[in-house]
């Protein structure tokens, strides 16, 4: 999104829309307005909604929890984009002078994507489950097309919500999910690709675009790699699958499940060497899906060795989790990565003048 064509001496103007169950309640807000907030985040963490209203005529009438709010950013003259609907979650009413403080998310996490359930999954995909769960508490869903076709043997939700039971699954096959727009979506993660598995356009932001900015790098506790375990049944004991940094005396193998060159020897994938290996916690019920897992950990290990945080001078309602950004004008390795929206938080407030 790029800022609206204004003379160079006038500043652009932000603009916004609040419709309230269907109702567009803007006009009655601007007068209100004190601040704005949006939390857009990854992942099953709920997007969230932040208005604090002026009440000091003290005429504001408590909006009931439940209510949904569909919120959209933009400038004067360039339009705004969408940016989803939020669900009231709680409020706060503060003076003198009185201010009435609304905060709402993007799904109901209280209520039934919280709630510990039984159940198990034979022979399905991974696009069944996500619609099972999607019906189950009336949101629609989208699955990547690379994603939907996954084959899930058997897994067992045992006194687990869906949203944990969801992250976890998710998680092995190396994709997030998330609620936007009442729509639980599955993609991959950090590919830098829409849920339809179109490539997402490259964000770029120059230094000049900043107020501040914040890159730090570790080494993840030095990790060479992951082990995976599942349980064979029938040898009633644990196996285990490496995923490592790569050999290079070793030699490479390449499969339809495995994407980049690995090393393979009886119950274990090897990609690198031995050292400080993360160990995954959980138990997978079969060899492949222990090694998805492992995979899926290894790679999430190498995106997070480095994090960048900006402060824009203007907003861009136009960022968003998952979006491929290009940054400019800071030091060569800032410059020289592949970055990843991760968390955007756009700020509304507005100026009194006194």
């Amino acid at each position: 999104m790029t800022l609206p064509n204004v003379p160079l001496n006038a500043q652009p103007q932000p603009t916004y829309s609040v419709v309230l169950n269907g109702k567009d309640i803007t006009q009655n807000l601007t007068p209100r307005l004190i601040s704005l907030r949006i939390t857009d985040n990854r992942s099953f963490e709920a997007d969230e909604l932040q208005l604090e209203l002026d009440d000091s005529d003290g005429l504001l009438a408590f909006p009931a929890k439940g209510e949904k709010l569909s919120v959209s950013l933009g400038w004067k003259g360039d339009g705004m984009m969408h940016q989803n609907v939020f669900i009231v979650d709680e409020l706060e009413h503060s003076g003198a002078p009185d201010v009435l403080s609304i905060r709402a998310r993007s799904a109901d996490f209280r209520d039934t994507l919280n709630i510990k359930r039984e159940q198990s999954y034979h022979d399905v995909t991974l696009e069944v489950i996500v619609q099972t769960i999607a019906a189950r508490h009336t949101l629609k869903s989208t699955v990547s097309g690379e994603l939907a076709g996954i084959a899930i043997e058997h897994v067992d939700q045992t006194n687990e919500s869906d949203a944990s039971f969801l992250t976890r699954l998710v998680q092995m096959h190396g994709a997030i999910a998330c609620v936007k727009n009442d729509t639980l979506l599955l993609m991959p993660l950090g590919s830098g690709k829409s849920v339809g598995g179109q490539p997402l356009p490259v964000a770029t932001i120059t230094r000049a675009n900043g107020d501040s900015h914040r890159f730090s790098m570790a080494d993840r506790e030095a990790y060479t790699g992951v082990t995976a375990y599942w349980l064979d049944i029938r040898k009633a004991k644990k196996q285990s699958t490496d995923v490592k940094r790569q050999r290079k005396k070793q030699k490479k193998t390449q499969t339809a499940e495995s994407p980049f060159d690995a090393t393979f020897s009886n119950d274990n994938v090897m990609v690198g060497k031995e050292g400080n290996v993360k160990i995954l916690r959980h138990t997978y019920a079969t060899k492949d899906n222990a090694y998805r897992a492992a995979k899926s950990a290894w790679e999430q290990l190498q995106r997070g060795a480095a994090t960048f945080s900006l402060n824009l001078a203007r907003g861009r309602p136009d960022l968003f989790p998952e979006l491929p950004v290009q940054v400019k004008g800071f030091k060569a390795e800032i410059d020289g990565t592949e970055w990843i929206v991760t968390r955007c938080v756009h700020t509304l407030d507005v100026l009194v003048a006194t």
